[in-house]
């Protein structure tokens, strides 16, 4: 999908967009259960409209076509410009060499790109060892870190104000 829009948000796939059950194997798209995660179509219909959307996932089992079929299953599948997953990048999250190559695919600075992940570890701090601002999904607990260059959300009706504080261009 071609894409005149200078910003990206990256999201991590499961337990940020989708659920993840772990008792469920294989591609998320053959599951008997696949759920999205309560306000992520919301926000990705909002964000959508001014951000390049994309997937950044550690997904050993799907591929692109995988995981689009499981996001298809949830109605989600239209949002997402890019899919970055371990197996066509070849590195996974937290290695800096899986954002680098984010970055590289994408052809944006890392000051114009936003990740929003469930782990505070892999998703947020390693995001910001690369430059880029991240948001920390923490539906869980009621912990709130922050950082120069991090938030935190309980909620995805959080999401643009958290985004906004960080510096994207949220409408």
């Amino acid at each position: 999908m071609t894409n005149s829009r200078d910003q990206a948000i990256l999201f991590d796939w499961g337990d940020t967009v989708m659920r993840n059950f772990p008792s469920s194997t294989g591609p998320m798209h053959t599951w008997p259960t696949v759920e999205a995660l309560p306000g992520i179509q919301s926000a990705l219909a909002h964000l959508h409209r001014s951000f390049i959307v994309a997937l950044a996932t550690n997904a050993e089992d799907s591929d692109e076509i995988d995981i689009r079929k499981a996001l298809k299953r949830c109605g989600l599948a239209d949002y997402f410009d890019r899919v970055f997953c371990y197996r066509e990048v070849g590195h996974r999250k937290p290695d800096p060499r899986f954002y680098r190559a984010v970055l590289s695919t994408l052809k944006l600075s890392a000051s114009r790109v936003f990740m929003v992940g469930d782990s505070l570890e892999d998703d947020v701090l390693a995001a910001n060892s690369q430059g880029i601002a991240a948001v920390w999904f923490n539906p869980e607990s009621e912990i709130s870190n922050t950082g120069s260059a991090y938030r935190t959300v309980h909620r995805f009706e959080d999401l643009a104000e958290a985004l906004h504080e960080l510096g994207a261009a949220v409408p």
